[in-house]
């Protein structure tokens, strides 16, 4: 067989059990593309048809490189990946991604029929495993004549319980700028058949207790827009649509009050200049009329709401952990939400031994013909290796390498020109049949019945 060419675009996080699932076929040849050399000879280093690339994804070379392979997996910023979209239609080239199909790329599909190739999303954890399950129970409901009402599916990249041991409760196994800003989304969601939108500002005070399994402590929130996976899902009978997040009890409110203070402000800002110190920075951000803790603390108080007392406590405590108290001199990264991400990623990274945890659950409330309804849960509950993959990685870059396998390999529901998302049987079905093998499985419990009246 010939040789198939890849080339990966980014080698964060997810890059390498991609790479290693790929590099399984020895008819593949992989090219590992980073802005920073080292970085991608990192991960290519010891594996066999491998090789490393400098290249930035805005440089004027990468529709040449592109059009030098049969595919590209882009696993740089979702922001770029309309770019690397026109890239790849110039060249021919297939290209896959884990991210959600956005306006900009959902605009390029008749571009993408016309040159005759496949842009593949949504084929990583969430998006991605998630569609595999929920098109399965929702197509056996269906197939036995019954309804879903109400869809719920809540995702959460996490430390494990015994590492969730900072005033965060998190840390980050993927971008800190992207963990943080994915609790800045705004959210839209069927709720009892109504249309329900949360501004980004309100979200973290929407979060609320959800069980999911004994034994942990979570807080649901809704993210993005979750009213097209009626449509998406096949589910017009359905009531209640809501998709999001999951985090440890005491992160929400925390992230809360970053965004209450302006932390999460990407915008340049004139006086963010070498020198200044953290407590200086929390000065300028809220206006507070000195440095001094006091009356930072007061103009917390002023611009912050806490459920309770106990609340107010820790929350200080974790704003004075992070640093924003210090008067040390702040590093600064261009603006406030990497500067912040910067400091988080150093306090906030997996020391060694540790392991994280993917959990993703949904919950379907179905009612049959006899007018009997049940709750059915399925569940995915996959903990990091400490010496191998994290629970995040494997997830997303298995799942990632598997679908870009089938590409390649000619698999006919995938062989469609146009913009693509696993949201059909015919496809979801042997996707799912392949991460299974992997060790990613969701597990499928009836938790409630309710007999007809």
């Amino acid at each position: 067989m010939a040789q198939k060419k890849i080339l990966v675009l980014g080698s964060g996080l997810v890059a390498k059990p991609c790479v290693d699932y790929l590099l399984r076929n020895p008819d593949n040849e992989l090219t590992v593309a980073c802005r920073t050399l080292s970085t991608a000879e990192s991960l290519v280093a010891g594996r066999p048809r491998a090789t490393a690339l400098a290249l930035d994804v805005t440089s004027p070379d990468l529709d040449k490189h592109i059009a030098g392979h049969d595919v590209v997996i882009s696993l740089v910023p979702f922001i770029y990946h309309a770019d690397v979209i026109t890239s790849a239609i110039k060249g021919k080239t297939q290209v896959v991604t884990t991210s959600y199909v956005s306006p900009a790329m959902r605009k390029l599909d008749a571009a993408a029929k016309e040159a005759g190739i496949t842009v593949l999303n949504e084929v990583g954890v969430d998006p991605g495993v998630d569609h595999l399950y929920a098109v399965k129970t929702i197509g056996e409901v269906h197939e036995k004549g019954g309804q879903v009402l109400e869809f719920y599916s809540y995702c959460g990249g996490l430390p494990a319980p015994e590492a969730s041991d900072n005033p965060l409760k998190f840390k980050f196994s993927w971008s800190p700028r992207g963990a943080l800003l994915s609790q800045y989304n705004s959210a839209t969601f069927y709720k009892d058949g109504e249309v329900v939108h949360i501004p980004n500002k309100e979200l973290m005070a929407k979060s609320v207790p959800y069980h999911v399994l004994d034994g942990y402590s979570f807080l649901a929130y809704p993210n993005r827009d979750s009213t097209p996976f009626r449509e998406f899902y096949n589910i017009p009978e359905a009531h209640t649509v809501i998709r999001g997040s999951l985090r440890y009890e005491g992160n929400p409110a925390l992230v809360r009050a970053l965004i209450d203070l302006g932390w999460l402000d990407s915008s340049d800002k004139s006086w963010l200049k070498d020198g200044i110190t953290w407590a200086e920075i929390q000065q300028r951000t809220t206006g507070a009329d000195t440095s001094g803790n006091a009356d930072l603390i007061k103009k917390i108080d002023q611009l912050c709401t806490f459920s309770s007392p106990a609340e107010r406590e820790a929350i200080l405590a974790g704003l004075k952990w992070m640093g924003l108290f210090s008067h040390e001199p702040a590093s600064l990264h261009g603006n406030l939400l990497d500067t912040l991400s910067a400091q988080l990623a150093r306090l906030c990274s997996f020391q060694p031994g540790e392991r994280d945890l993917v959990m993703l659950q949904h919950k379907f409330v179905v009612k049959w013909k006899d007018g009997s309804e049940e709750v059915i849960t399925s569940t995915l509950e996959l903990f990091g290796d400490p010496n191998g993959y994290s629970g995040m990685s494997k997830a997303v870059g298995i799942t990632c390498g598997i679908a870009t396998q089938m590409l390649l390999d000619g698999f006919p529901p995938l062989n469609r020109p146009g913009v693509l998302a696993p949201y059909t049987k015919d496809i979801c079905d042997p996707l799912r049949a392949a991460v299974e093998a992997e060790g990613i499985k969701m597990v499928e419990k009836v938790v409630a019945k309710t007999p007809a009246a």
